[in-house]
């Protein structure tokens, strides 16, 4: 048996349904105090790492594609609501209108599509893919309150349409820069596996727990772990 039929047959088989449904309880201390933290978060490191964003809207100008530096995509956050995330660009230009034609190479089980070598990918991107770099605007989506700095990551509406309700239940609480999922292996994780770390923060979640989350992101993106 290869390894993906491994994985599979793993993911497959720990994450079987039904599980039980979410009660969303009321947190508002929390709720306010999440809030500030976002905001004071997101304002602070779009200062600090404003010369990060020069260089690399520099370096993707000068990388040979054709584009805008910043990337917008539609996604989906709370509650089914829809808002324009944003990225560092580190695809081609018609990187979406590729997407049908490499549906037959997707690496990742369920309603996710990931593939390790996509074509699309620039060489700057490969780099800022890898070190998450490209995440960084998302800053302003937290600045907006349209994402969190930690939370379920906000899926594209082609892939909500997939979702069993069970699965919906990631759209319970306000998407994330950043949740357990990312410090898990990212790319690395199946769908299934995915939506039971999401639900399981979304059940246990607390200041405590997003300031641990943030800190093990920091390592992740230093040593570039399940990144591509």
């Amino acid at each position: 048996m290869s390894m993906t039929e491994m994985r599979l047959e793993r993911e497959s088989t720990s994450f079987q349904r039904p599980r039980a449904i979410i009660k969303m309880d009321k947190r508002y201390m929390y709720a306010v105090t999440k809030r500030c933290m976002d905001f004071l978060g997101a304002l602070i490191g779009l200062i600090l790492l404003s010369p990060i964003f020069v260089v690399v809207g520099i370096a993707i100008k000068l990388d040979g594609s054709n584009g805008p530096v910043f990337y917008r995509q539609v996604r989906v956050g709370k509650n089914g609501s829809q808002f324009h995330m944003y990225k560092f660009r580190s695809m081609i230009n018609n990187a979406d209108q590729m997407l049908d034609e490499l549906k037959a190479l997707n690496e990742v089980s369920g309603a996710m599509f990931k593939i390790k070598n996509d074509p699309r990918v620039t060489r700057i991107g490969r780099f800022i893919r890898k070190t998450s770099i490209d995440e960084l605007p998302q800053f302003i989506n937290v600045l907006l309150g349209e994402m969190s700095l930690v939370g379920p990551r906000p899926p594209l509406p082609n892939e909500v349409d997939e979702y069993r309700p069970y699965d919906r239940q990631r759209l319970l609480v306000t998407p994330g820069c950043t949740g357990i999922w990312q410090v898990s292996g990212r790319n690395e994780v199946g769908f299934e596996e995915m939506v039971e770390l999401d639900l399981k923060y979304i059940r246990e979640r607390s200041i405590a727990m997003d300031l641990k989350l943030i800190v093990k992101t920091v390592d992740v993106m230093v040593n570039s772990k399940g990144a591509y």
